[in-house]
């Protein structure tokens, strides 16, 4: 095996191996069912290549298990699955067999999750199952100065303790805000225990092989099962079912997340008008839009998402949410950034029971007669 590797690497045949999978994933984007127009292919094919951002420091930046460092596995410009975007998402490659210490600030943020993977959207079966959790909604504990450590091992520890087996692979962190703009973020690292001075080792070409083909199998996994889901949220449009939830914690969702997943479809006259009549007691709520490859839109600088914070409450305490292409001049509007469909997502977290979100199609100059004005 090292002597193959050593000539792919010689040779060039891993980087032609490399560049000619790539290729191959475009095929995603070209799925009949998918939008054909140029807008929405210009939106695929950047998708791929923020895809393979991701999957190169996953598999080769920060791949070293034995000295793991933290990076962001999504974020504003490089999205997977419908990210929230009140999320700020930390990943870390592990050994299972090793134990590690997070510490740091836990800072303000309204929600901080750890969860122990096992498992990837580069694997066949492309699951990214759920080992283990820990977070605030469940009793994350928080020194009195602010400080937080949490110790991944196999067997049991006092404090805060995240559970990992000989096959988990990484850990997963979602801060989770409610106002960004004065929420602190957690700030956090993270080392193996016992490392006795030991150093990282010089790349081999067996490394840089594996590293390639895990991004290149990362990046056409990824595409085909949120591809495949779009295609199924297509065939019942401006509607938010449940989503299968063992499903979600299977792909790495938070086991105190419901999720619900839809797709809009709207002519330029039309508005999606979205009601839940009863908000439960929850750590949060929200719902965004994404574009058809499940990106979330334009969050910076548009607003394309709501939650428990930042929404406008009726007077019967319940939401009112509208989707559409232009301005009505109401509360809660959210912008679709000149796309006339795409995927969207709500979310209860941490909360005990969930009441399902209403939609409906109505035209945008029913509106006022419809909902509350500012």
């Amino acid at each position: 095996m090292a002597n193959n590797s050593a000539d792919e690497v010689v040779s060039g045949e891993i980087w032609e191996q490399f560049c000619d999978e790539l290729k191959a994933a475009g095929q995603q984007i070209l799925r009949a069912e998918a939008p054909n127009d140029a807008f929405n292919r210009a939106e695929g094919w950047r998708y791929l290549t923020r895809l393979t951002r991701i999957g190169l420091d996953m598999f080769m930046e920060c791949s070293d298990r034995d000295f793991p460092t933290f990076y962001r596995p999504s974020h504003e410009t490089a999205k997977i699955g419908a990210d929230n975007p009140d999320n700020i998402y930390l990943r870390a490659e592990i050994n299972g067999m090793n134990d590690y210490r997070i510490s740091g600030s836990r800072g303000t943020v309204a929600y901080l999750g750890f969860i122990a993977i096992a498992g990837g959207y580069e694997e066949a079966d492309g699951n990214m199952r759920s080992v283990a959790s820990l977070d605030t909604h469940s009793g994350l504990a928080v020194n009195a100065d602010g400080s937080v450590e949490v110790i991944l091992s196999r067997h049991p520890q006092p404090g805060n303790w995240l559970k990992i087996t000989d096959d988990t692979l990484a850990v997963l962190v979602r801060e989770t805000f409610l106002d960004r703009n004065t929420e602190v973020f957690a700030d956090l690292r993270i080392e193996r225990l016992n490392a006795d001075g030991a150093k990282p080792a010089p790349l081999q070409a067996t490394q840089l092989v594996e590293s390639l083909r895990k991004t290149t199998a990362f990046v056409k996994g990824t595409a085909s099962l949120f591809a495949d889901w779009a295609q199924d949220f297509k065939a019942h449009p401006n509607s938010l079912p449940p989503a299968d939830q063992a499903y979600c914690q299977k792909l790495g969702g938070d086991p105190n997340i419901f999720y619900y997943h839809g797709y809009f479809k709207l002519a330029d006259d039309e508005a999606l008008l979205i009601e839940v009549d009863r908000i439960p007691e929850c750590d949060n709520w929200n719902f965004q839009l994404n574009n058809y490859w499940m990106e979330s839109l334009e969050y910076r600088y548009v607003q394309i998402h709501l939650n428990k914070h930042t929404a406008h409450y009726r007077s019967d305490s319940g939401v009112s949410i509208v989707v559409g292409a232009t301005d009505p001049s109401c509360v809660n509007w959210l912008d679709t950034t000149g796309h006339r469909e795409g995927t969207m997502a709500f979310r209860w977290i941490g909360a005990a029971e969930h009441p399902q979100p209403q939609c409906r199609v109505v035209k945008m100059h029913e509106l006022p007669q419809l909902i509350q004005a500012p």
